[in-house]
């Protein structure tokens, strides 16, 4: 739980009346039908400690993933995961993208381990190019931290650049943690999972907050060869650390192939519209691959949404961004039509 301090992420609905939430990029189909039964399946067996082993859904994600069940940790969302690596790892020295998600330096700083970033820039639309092979043979880090596709950018590494990365992390052996957790709602992203066995050095994070809409369930899993590496991390949370619920979920929407099929012929469709509706706005926006989009904008226009209920996420404290850039997510057309609609008439141009 948060106590006396700020909140770096979006999805806060609960201070004030928000009726769209575009401030967090989740699925915008919502949860699944399959995962919501599951859930209430459940509820009767909540008198019970979850299974500390998470055995269902370790062998339901091994199966998805095609990896061995030795392979796979789950865990109470992303972030507890990020913040079990920390702790696990305990860097010296770590390499980050700026802008990139906040946790990473957080759980960095939380083990005393100084971050050094690589700027992407608007001129380059935020794309990483292969200079950045270059800085890391510069910094000579413990471990690189990747989000693959970038929150809040939405690009993706291009294939043979990420494998170069790959390869130059382990011959230098630096560790590289890639967040993969937007991989599934992608038009372009390519999983490095295939990879595992020969690059232990490799950490695949994985969530089911975006894809399958389940934010609020909290349940992520990392994939690595590493089985001492998984141990350590595995030590670094509390047993029952995944609900029973949570499992049951997780399990469930792991059948649900065709929903993430229709979700991603969806948020093609509609990012191709909302980005075409922002830059007829005037606004700078960042080509993306997923289910978001940055962009640049007026100095205040969060607020200006706010007051009528309609929530965005501004990146000011997103290091690389300034006042000024905001990122939406891609949700339902008619949702979308009134969030354009809102911003033609709080800047004057309905």
């Amino acid at each position: 739980m948060l106590y006396q301090t700020p909140n770096p992420h979006g999805g806060d609905i609960y201070q004030e009346e928000i009726t769209l939430d575009y401030s967090a990029n989740t699925n915008p189909f919502g949860t699944p039908q399959g995962v919501l039964d599951a859930i209430c399946q459940a509820l009767p067996q909540v008198h019970h400690y979850p299974d500390p082993y998470c055995r269902k859904l370790v062998r339901a994600i091994a199966d998805f993933e095609a990896l061995p069940q030795s392979d796979i940790l789950c865990g109470n969302g992303a972030a507890e995961l990020i913040y079990a690596y920390c702790e696990a790892v305990r860097p010296r020295k770590a390499v980050e993208l700026a802008p990139t998600f906040s946790e990473y330096s957080l759980g960095l700083q939380r083990v005393g381990c100084p971050v050094q970033r690589y700027f992407l820039t608007r001129e380059n639309s935020f794309s990483l190019d292969a200079r950045f092979l270059a800085f890391l043979k510069d910094e000579k880090p413990d471990v690189v931290f990747l989000c693959n596709p970038n929150n809040p950018t939405g690009k993706s590494i291009p294939v043979p650049l990420l494998e170069e990365i790959l390869r130059l992390c382990k011959r230098e052996n630096i560790r590289l943690f890639l967040d993969e957790c937007f991989a599934d709602l992608s038009d372009e992203c390519v999983s490095l999972k295939g990879a595992l066995r020969e690059n232990p050095n490799l950490f695949l994070l994985k969530a089911f907050t975006k894809s399958y809409g389940m934010a609020g369930v909290r349940l992520g899993y990392g994939l690595s060869a590493d089985r001492e590496l998984l141990g350590r991390m595995s030590g670094a949370t509390q047993p029952w650390n995944v609900s029973a619920l949570a499992q049951a979920a997780g399990v469930a929407a792991l059948r649900e192939e065709q929903f993430l099929q229709d979700t991603r012929v969806l948020v093609q469709r509609e990012r191709a519209w909302l980005k075409a509706e922002l830059e007829g706005l005037g606004f700078w926006v960042c080509p993306s691959g997923v289910n978001f989009l940055l962009f640049q904008g007026p100095v205040g226009l969060r607020e200006a949404l706010q007051k009528r209920h309609i929530a965005i996420r501004d990146c000011t404290n997103y290091h690389g961004l300034t006042e000024g850039w905001y990122r939406i997510a891609v949700r339902l057309h008619t949702e979308n039509e009134q969030l354009i609609a809102a911003m033609k008439l709080v800047l004057g141009k309905e």
